[in-house]
């Protein structure tokens, strides 16, 4: 027995394809203006992230003179690790913001 296929259906299909690709090319444009600043646990390290993970600047807070190489490398990595994590943080509320009204197939 073949399916009949109802053209308001397929309609509705392409007008939601056509709404998650338009959500998909929000979300990705979002992902690279939202910026998140982090610091160092030790307040050394400043980084400003993109919510797509790329740093777009690093600040030195403090003078690294007073310090030592595996001490300002510390704080560093640090900053990164916060930075993955606020990245990671952002692209999940901009999902949020971005996808949340969407109504999944499963749901309509």
């Amino acid at each position: 027995m073949t399916r009949e296929i109802d053209q308001s259906w397929v309609e509705e299909a392409i007008e939601r394809y056509r709404r998650i690709e338009a959500l998909q090319a929000e979300f990705d444009q979002a992902i690279q203006r939202v910026e998140v600043t982090v610091r160092s646990p030790d307040g050394l390290v400043e980084l400003i992230v993109t919510a797509g993970g790329a740093v777009s600047d690093v600040r030195f807070l403090g003078p690294l003179q007073l310090r030592s190489g595996p001490e300002v490398a510390r704080s560093v990595r640090a900053a990164i690790a916060a930075a993955d994590d606020a990245a990671r943080w952002a692209r999940e509320k901009l999902h949020t913001e971005t996808f949340g009204e969407y109504r999944r197939l499963t749901e309509a």
